[in-house]
C-alpha cells in the first residue's frame, strides 16, 4: 500500500486467496481538532491554531520561501451560526430530545446555516486584495492561488522552508491569522503547508499483503515451498461452517486440531447471520451512498453478475447510479487502483440491503480535499440517508499532526448531514491501536504513526465508527455461531514442515479502535462507555474528563473469515476474499438501510445516539473474547499466493492493543447487530 507524508488509510480492506449543545466539531483535547478555531467576535482577528505545524521547528528552518514561489490554499467557509448548527445536529439526533427526527430540508439548511453571498464576497475581496487569484468557489470553500508573498499578506505570517525526513516543505513560520473583517466567515484554511495529504488504497491484492508481511517479519523466506504430503494439494477451506474441516496433517498449533479457515462468506450467509433474512427486510425505501476515489466502469455489470452467480437479485433498472467525473481525476499514480474497494462496498451494501437504492460518488483523487468534496456533494444534494466510507488516517505521526482544516471541514459536513437526516459510517482501521508496535508487522498499517491512537474520520464524534469482528458461522447456510474481535497473529509452515514459524505468530491484521485524546466524550456515550476506558487515551494519556471512544459498533471483517467480492480487472471478471473494516462499514450501512425500512422509510440520521440507547439489549451481540475464544478459533489457511500453494496458521482474537470484553470495548464497541436489531426499530420511535 503506497504511503505519502500524511495519508488517509482509504479503502480499509485486504484481498485474501480466492478459495446543551456541545459543539464537538469545535473542541479539542490535544490540539489538532482546534482547526475549528473559536468563533471570533465582530472586531476580533482569528488565529488559526495549529496552522504552524509542530515539525516546522527553528532547528529545521531552511530560510524564507521566495516571494514569487507559487502557492495555493483552500479557505473553508464558516457559514452562519456554527454553534446553532452543532446544537441542532445534536437535538435532531438525540433520542431523548423533543426535536428527535425533525430534520430540515436541504434548502432550509442552506438558508439557515450556509454561507451568505455577502460572506463569500467579503472572503473573496480579502483574498484578492492580498494579491491572490480565486480559482474555485463552492458552497463550502474558496480556492486561491498566487505567489507566496500574497499568501503571507493574506494570512499575516511569513512562510519558511523546513527540512523534514521526506524533504523540504513550506509552512507558516507562525500560526496564520484571519483578519477581523472576515474572521466570523472563515472556518479553517487548508494547504498553508505543502505536505501531501492523500488517501491510499487499503484493498490490497494478495501479493501486496504477502509482500508487506515479508518486509516486516519475513517469515515466508524460510517457509516450505509446498505443503506436507499429508495436507491437501489444492486450496482448502471449511465449507460447512467455521471450524468444520480439521487441518489434518498440519503441525500442532494453538489447539489440538486447528481447522481450515472458512470459505469466503457470501451475502446470503451474512444476511442469515445478522438477522436480515429472518426480519425479511431489504432496505426498501432507503438510499445508501458509497464514497471512494475514481470509479470502476464495469461496476453495475459486475455487481449484477456477482449477485446472479450467488443466487441473489441483481440491481433493478435505476436502482444503482453513479456520480463520477473521469475528466477531473488526478493523482492516479499516487492513489492507486480503487476498483476492488468500490466493488467490495457496492456488493456488500447490495448484498445485505438488496432493495435499497445505491449511489456511488467517486472523489476525483484520494487527496483529503477531494474526499471532502465528495462528501459535501452527497449532503448538498441529499443523495442518500446513509453514507458508507471505507477510508481513514492517523491523526498523529512522525511527519506531524493532521491538518486542523481537515478536521474542521469534515466535521462541518457531518453536522450538515445530521440536521438533514444523513448519517455517515466510517471504517475504524485495520491496524489495532495504530501504534508503532502494530505498524511494525501489520499488513495494513500507516507506518509513520508515532503513538497508539484512534484514526480519523472514525474518531469524529459525528460519525459512526465501525470496527471489525471474526464471524464464526455455525453452518453453510449462515446461521450465527460466535464472534470474537478481529485480530490475527500469523505464522507459516516451516521449511522442514514440522512446525510453524514464528510461533507464536506476529501481529498481521486487525480491527481498529481506541480512545481519542483529540475529542471530549460525546453525550451519547455517557453512561455506556465506562470512565475506566474513556479517561485513558489510546497512547496512555490520562484525562480528568472522559474522551471519545471508538469504535461504536462492529461487524464481520476478518481476513481469516473473509468476504467474497467480484469485479473486472484487465478485461477479466474474477472473485476473491476480502477482509478489513472496509467490509464492516458497508455491512453496517446496509443494516441501517434495513432499519429505515422497518421505520416505514423514515431516515435514521446520525445513528450513534440510537446505537448507545440500545447498548446492552438484544439489538446487539456483546462480543466477549473470553467467553468464546478457543472453542475453535484459530485456523490454518491453505491457499494460493501468486500461483504458489502456501500454508499459514492464524491465531484469532489477537488484535494489537485491543480486546473485546463484556460491555463496551475499544475492539467492537457496543457489539454487532443482534437478534432484535431490526425489531427494535420497528417497535420504537427511534
Amino acid at each position: 500500500m503506497p504511503r505519502a507524508v500524511r495519508t488517509r488509510l482509504s479503502r480499509i480492506a485486504v484481498a485474501v486467496p480466492a478459495a446543551a449543545a456541545l459543539a464537538l466539531g469545535a473542541l479539542s483535547v490535544a490540539g489538532p481538532a482546534s482547526a475549528a478555531s473559536p468563533v471570533a467576535g465582530p472586531d476580533t482577528a482569528k488565529e488559526l491554531t495549529g496552522s504552524h505545524p509542530a515539525w516546522a521547528t527553528p532547528a529545521a528552518d531552511a530560510g524564507a520561501v521566495a516571494d514569487a514561489t507559487p502557492a495555493t490554499a483552500r479557505v473553508y467557509l464558516a457559514g452562519q451560526d456554527q454553534a446553532g448548527l452543532a446544537a441542532l445536529a445534536r437535538a435532531v439526533s438525540d433520542v431523548d430530545s423533543p426535536s428527535y427526527g425533525r430534520f430540515l430540508s436541504t434548502s432550509d439548511v442552506q438558508a439557515r446555516f450556509g454561507a451568505t453571498p455577502a460572506q463569500v464576497k467579503a472572503v473573496t475581496d480579502w483574498l484578492t486584495g492580498a494579491g491572490l487569484t480565486v480559482t474555485a468557489t463552492t458552497a463550502h470553500y474558496v480556492q486561491v492561488s498566487g505567489p507566496t508573498a500574497a499568501l503571507s499578506r493574506a494570512f499575516g505570517a511569513p512562510f519558511h522552508n523546513y527540512r523534514t525526513p521526506d524533504g523540504t516543505h513550506r509552512a507558516p513560520a507562525a500560526d496564520a491569522v484571519v483578519p477581523a473583517s472576515v474572521a466570523r466567515s472563515v472556518l479553517a484554511v487548508g494547504g498553508l503547508s505543502d505536505t501531501v495529504r492523500k488517501a491510499s488504497s487499503t484493498a490490497v491484492p494478495v501479493k501486496e499483503a504477502e509482500a508487506a508481511a515479508a518486509r516486516t517479519a519475513a517469515p515466508d523466506v524460510a517457509a516450505a515451498k509446498k505443503p506436507a504430503a499429508s495436507l491437501p494439494a489444492d486450496p482448502t477451506c471449511s465449507e460447512d461452517g467455521y471450524g468444520s474441516k480439521t487441518a489434518k496433517g498440519a503441525p500442532a498449533g494453538y489447539e489440538k486440531n486447528d481447522p481450515f479457515a472458512p470459505c469466503s462468506y457470501v451475502p446470503s450467509q451474512l444476511r442469515k447471520a445478522y438477522g436480515v433474512s429472518e426480519a425479511k427486510v431489504g432496505g426498501k425505501g432507503a438510499r445508501v451512498a458509497i464514497i471512494d476515489a475514481y470509479g470502476l466502469s464495469t461496476m453495475e455489470a459486475d455487481a449484477n453478475h456477482f449477485s446472479t452467480l450467488h443466487g441473489d437479485q441483481p440491481f433493478a433498472a435505476g436502482q444503482y447510479s453513479e456520480s463520477v467525473t473521469p475528466d477531473k481525476w488526478a493523482h492516479t499514480a499516487e492513489c492507486g487502483d480503487w476498483s476492488g474497494e468500490q466493488a467490495l462496498d457496492v456488493e456488500m451494501v447490495h448484498g445485505l440491503a438488496p432493495d435499497a437504492n445505491v449511489v456511488y460518488v467517486g472523489a476525483n483523487s484520494c487527496y483529503d480535499e477531494d474526499l471532502n468534496s465528495a462528501m459535501a456533494k452527497v449532503v448538498d444534494e441529499h443523495l442518500a440517508d446513509v453514507v458508507s466510507n471505507s477510508w481513514g488516517e492517523i491523526m498523529h505521526g512522525t511527519s506531524g499532526d493532521i491538518d486542523p482544516a481537515v478536521v474542521a471541514a469534515d466535521n462541518q459536513i457531518f453536522q450538515l448531514g445530521a440536521v438533514q437526516g444523513i448519517g455517515f459510517t466510517f471504517s475504524s482501521g485495520d491496524c489495532g491501536d495504530s501504534s508503532p508496535g502494530a505498524a511494525a508487522t501489520g499488513a495494513n498499517c500507516q507506518t509513520d504513526t508515532d503513538q497508539a491512537q484512534a484514526d480519523w474520520p472514525s474518531a469524529s464524534p459525528w460519525v459512526t465508527s465501525v470496527g471489525g469482528s471474526t464471524l464464526e458461522l455455525a453452518d453453510k447456510a449462515g446461521h450465527y455461531g460466535h464472534e470474537v474481535s478481529m485480530g490475527d497473529q500469523r505464522s507459516v509452515l516451516s521449511a522442514d514442515q514440522k512446525s510453524w514459524t514464528p510461533f507464536p505468530g506476529f501481529f498481521y491484521f486487525g480491527g481498529g479502535g481506541g480512545v481519542s485524546k483529540d475529542f471530549p466524550q460525546p453525550w451519547y456515550q455517557q453512561g455506556v462507555v465506562p470512565d475506566a476506558i474513556a479517561t485513558v487515551a489510546a497512547d496512555g494519556t490520562k484525562s480528568a474528563t472522559p474522551l471519545r471512544a471508538t469504535p461504536d459498533v462492529a461487524m464481520s471483517g476478518d481476513l481469516v473469515a473473509s468476504t467474497l467480492v467480484g469485479y473486472t480487472a484487465d478485461g477479466a471478471y474474477s472473485e476473491g476474499g476480502y477482509g478489513g473494516t472496509s467490509v464492516s462499514a458497508p455491512e453496517y450501512a446496509a443494516m441501517q438501510a434495513g432499519a429505515i425500512e422497518e421505520r416505514g422509510g423514515r431516515a435514521l440520521g446520525f445513528a450513534n445516539p440510537a446505537i448507545y440507547d440500545r447498548a446492552g439489549t438484544g439489538a446487539f451481540h456483546d462480543v466477549d473474547d473470553a467467553a468464546v475464544h478457543n472453542k475453535f478459533g484459530n485456523v490454518v489457511d491453505l491457499g494460493t499466493v501468486g500461483g504458489v500453494l502456501k500454508v499459514r496458521l492464524y491465531k484469532v482474537a489477537a488484535d494489537y492493543g485491543l480486546k473485546a470484553t463484556a460491555g463496551y470495548d475499544t475492539a467492537t464497541g457496543v457489539g454487532t447487530p443482534g437478534r432484535d436489531f431490526f425489531a427494535s426499530f420497528r417497535l420504537r420511535r427511534h
